[in-house]
């Protein structure tokens, strides 16, 4: 039998442009969905054996079911600019791609779909529709099957019924009962899917539950009835056309030449870089044909994505062939390891199998702990770690991994120090698209067009989840085994990308501070169970203190962690002013409304009060004592690189970056991370960093002289916006310099800076025009670092780290001002970010190099605390803000000040 592919392109093309977000070439032109439809059609070409294809897209205008219901998706909103100059290029790549192209005037693409389908079927041609629309379920049956390709979801008649509860044939009585509210076609009010499917089930079909409208009570049932009138027109809209008029059948779309040269064009103007290096490595001509049923191997000419290499793995499951791999490891240049664990905790996971390539497409995986039903016999875990200990441990052996600083805690729990370590794709992903998703998953669909298996389908999701342990031993192989091998065809796409200023980045900075953040992380640091107890205790004294006033201002007791409770009293019952709304359309309870209202009135301040001790307790007084490491007694927090866009860290589980410094409860958690017997805590941290870094990058003149004489930089700014001498300079004018600095380098607006000091903006704006006529470079670099922005998508850091700014091109006025603010403050803050981490690595270089007992054991911002022992501490209070201001040579000194105690509050 032959088959028809039918491409539902108009759900496609929406579907990418809003999952891929803020995709651009460096012209600015936006490219996420053009990606996302040419991604989906690739795989189709990859996975769909067709004699009969079409990508069927809505033509402009108005349809049939216009003139049936005026209101017929009318609550759609317009076209995005961003998406509309994409439809051109769209069309172009779905010709080139060897598809035909349809769009029918005046139809819907479903319904070209459905006509389609419907003579395929009935002149024996097997029909495979490709969408994400549900209504399309309503074409299914024996010979018409549905996939999306997003989601990896194939509906037969039996998955139709299995997902929605009813067979294809009651698809449009079930849409007709719950409405659709894409298209502006009301169902029956509160009718949602379970009592649709309640309902047929019970009467059997659409027009069995009119006649027995009177039969049904409740709410439902009188809306219903309410409805009765409607339903025929609604059934009438949700159903697909299957007879429309079109000038060819499914015997007239046989596959189109692909057309190469017009892909080259479009992936080179569109910056597809993996796809145009595919291109021109295998397409010889300007024309290749399309792929066809009867050769499972495409010819030469075509794209490489059309002929995936088959994958060669092992499962290791004796010596000898556990010898013969280690043989092969040996002698390779380059190794891509990845571990299978029982525990995400990298503290505590152990072993459960791991996977090794060496070259594409081969690999190996070697299971060690599997207990799934009927599991082959296994290598002790004992065995093959002592055997690869030696090859683990080789520092002349080079190995690559995605996220090795958790494959590495993970060995060190066996007892393994892994060296050698010489690339990971994280990072390499990291420093070349800040702004995107880093995970395996998504970097091979993005760099090679693969879609790999997700653990999910492995193990499953939620509470049915399984451990990696219960895998049968083929699932875990082909799983395992092709994270190691995508691993190494990923650092094989992602390395020749990095340039020299990329490269500085990470093999001096990112890599080495990998690292130091392993041991970091493996060091952790005391807590004071006692000390924190009591705290807990004192703050939920105050939490209860807190509620009995918030009951008492409010006039009744009210829940105070609900929002909607919060609202009522706030706006129903206490009639304060609505400050803005939620996008549901109700007065909004957010911190920044109660904070606005607590200006003026007792009860929001009260919440806002609770609010920060309960979560300071619930966060960390109560937390972190369940979170000392029983083996250790130490809390041993994870830092994740590849997060922040800035190449700042992130610190989790838990999180030491936002324990709040500003309240007296929030330092006193602080109070509880103490130093070990012997010992005290450094804290070391860079003085006014950012504006030092603004003097560096701007070349101010006035600005460099007031850090090269080592003058209050607050106080001569304020000197020179009021015309001051610097002993006239009163505090509160230092005050207003201060916020009007650190203001500016957050490109905070008059608006703002009135905000903030409580001032006219008129005010606001005379000084930040002072300011800027007294440090003209310093306008001068902003307006340049904005016209940067917007001409390259991105800005850079003094070491050459690129910090992207997708919302700079946006049609959004808001957030692509925000994206103008980012782009002042980003080199700022990735400037210090890369300051920090290279401090990381000269203190931690020191240490191994004089041999001494001190430990790094956290990095907060830009700090550094490390634990001394006491015969080291005056050595280590001269030398660690040395090294730290040594790190870099900028146009102004770069100070570091530390401090020592007993607890980190008392050496911050």
């Amino acid at each position: 039998m032959k088959t028809l592919l039918l491409i539902d392109g108009s759900s496609y093309l929406y579907r990418a442009f809003h999952a891929i977000q803020n995709l651009r070439n460096s012209a600015g032109e936006p490219t996420n969905a053009l990606y996302g439809v040419v991604n989906m059609l690739r795989k189709l070409q990859r996975e769909v054996q067709a004699d009969y294809s079409a990508c069927v897209f809505d033509a402009k205008g108005k349809t049939f079911r216009d003139d049936w219901y005026p209101e017929y998706k009318a609550n759609r909103p317009p076209m995005p600019d961003d998406l509309r100059s994409q439809i051109e290029p769209v069309h172009a790549a779905v010709k080139a791609l060897g598809f035909n192209l349809l769009m029918i005037d005046g139809v819907e693409a479903d319904d070209v779909i459905g006509t389609l389908s419907e003579q395929a079927w009935k002149n024996g041609i097997k029909t495979i529709v490709s969408t994400g629309d549900k209504d399309m379920a309503q074409l299914v049956n024996e010979h018409v099957t549905l996939v999306n390709t997003m989601t990896e979801e194939t509906l037969d008649v039996e998955g139709v019924n299995n997902k929605f509860g009813v067979t294809p044939e009651r698809i449009v009585d079930y849409l007709t009962l719950i409405g659709d509210t894409v298209d502006n076609v009301p169902g029956v009010p509160k009718v949602g899917p379970k009592t649709a499917v309640k309902w047929l089930a019970e009467y059997g079909s659409l027009d069995n539950i009119i006649t027995h409208a009177d039969k049904i009570g409740g709410v439902v049932g009188q809306n219903l009835r309410d409805t009765l009138d409607w339903l025929p027109m609604g059934r009438k809209l949700v159903t697909i056309k299957c007879d429309v008029e079109l000038p060819m059948g499914p015997e007239d779309l046989a596959w189109r030449e692909r057309d190469n040269a017009v892909l080259l064009d479009l992936f080179t103007r569109y910056e597809f870089k993996t796809w145009l290096r595919e291109l021109k490595a295998t397409a010889t001509n300007t024309t290749a044909p399309a792929p066809t049923p009867s050769s499972t191997v495409p010819e030469q000419t075509d794209f490489a994505f059309d002929a995936p290499a088959e994958r060669h793995y092992d499962t290791v499951l004796t010596e000898a062939q556990l010898d013969a791999w280690l043989a092969k490891l040996e002698t390779a240049t380059l190794t891509c390891i990845d571990t299978e664990t029982t525990s995400l905790e990298p503290m505590l996971a152990k072993v459960v199998g791991i996977s090794l390539s060496i070259s594409p497409n081969e690999g190996a995986y070697i299971p060690v702990a599997h207990r799934a039903p009927g599991v082959a016999q296994q290598l002790s875990c004992e065995l093959v770690l002592a055997k690869m200990k030696s090859w683990l441990e080789n520092p002349e052996k080079k190995k690559l991994g995605q996220n090795l600083k958790y494959d590495q805690h993970v060995l060190a729990n066996h007892g393994i120090t892994l060296r050698g370590i010489e690339h990971d794709t994280l990072l390499q992903s990291y420093v070349l698209e800040s702004h995107k998703t880093h995970n395996m998953d998504d970097l091979a669909m993005r760099h090679l067009g693969v879609k790999t298996i997700t653990y999910e389908e492995v193990c499953g999701k939620g509470a049915k989840q399984i451990g990696f342990d219960e895998v049968d031993l083929d699932t875990a192989t082909r799983y395992s085994a092709e994270d190691a091998d995508i691993t190494l065809q990923l650092h094989q796409a992602l390395y020749p990308q990095l340039d020299d200023k990329i490269r500085f980045i990470y093999e001096k900075i990112e890599m080495p501070v990998r690292e130091v953040l392993f041991k970091i992380e493996r060091n952790g640091v005391l807590i004071d169970n006692k000390k924190l107890a009591q705290q807990s205790h004192e703050l939920g004294q105050a939490i209860l203190n807190l509620e009995a006033k918030a009951h008492e201002a409010a006039g009744q007791p009210f829940n105070l962690g609900s929002p909607k409770q919060i609202g009522e009293i706030l706006f129903e019952r206490l009639q304060l002013p609505v400050v803005k709304k939620t996008p549901k359309g109700a007065p909004s309870t957010d911190e920044d409304v109660l904070e606005k209202l607590a200006e003026d009135y007792p009860l929001p301040k009260l919440i806002l009060q609770h609010r920060s001790l309960s979560k300071l307790k619930s966060t960390y007084t109560d937390k972190l004592p369940l979170m000392i490491n029983q083996q250790t007694g130490r809390v041993h927090t994870n830092y994740a690189q590849a997060v922040a866009v800035t190449g700042r860290l992130a610190s989790n589980d838990p999180n030491l970056q936002n324990i709040p410094v500003r309240t007296a409860e929030g330092r006193r958690v602080r109070e509880a991370f103490v130093a070990s017997p012997g010992h005290h805590l450094i804290s070391a941290d860079y003085s006014q960093i950012e504006l030092r870094i603004m003097a560096h990058l701007s070349g101010d003149e006035n600005l460099l002289a007031a850090f090269a004489h080592g003058e209050d930089i607050h106080r001569a700014t304020a000197a020179e916006v009021f015309g001051l001498s610097l002993q006239e300079v009163t505090s509160e004018q230092r005050r207003y310099a201060k916020a009007i600095n650190f203001g500016l380098i957050y490109g905070m607006s008059a608006f703002g800076l009135a905000a903030q000091l409580e001032i006219e903006r008129s005010a606001a704006q005379m000084y930040i025009d002072r300011y800027f006529a007294r440090y003209p470079g310093v306008k001068a670099y902003m307006d340049r670092t904005r016209e940067t922005a917007k001409q390259q998508g991105y800005v850079e850091t003094v070491f050459g780290r690129r910090l992207w700014l997708p919302d700079i091109y946006a049609s959004q006025a808001m957030r692509r001002q925000g994206a103008e603010r980012a782009a002042i403050n980003a080199p700022m803050q990735g400037t210090a970010a890369d300051l920090i981490k290279l401090a990381m690595i000269a203190v931690q270089d020191w240490i191994e190099a004089d041999k001494l007992a001190t430990r790094i054991i956290m990095q907060v911002h830009d700090e550094l605390v490390l634990e001394v022992p006491d015969q080291e501490l005056e050595l280590v209070k001269q030398r660690l803000p040395e090294l730290m201001a040594g790190v870099a040579d900028l146009k102004v000194p770069l100070v570091a000040e530390a401090g020592v105690g007993q607890s980190w509050e008392e050496a911050h």
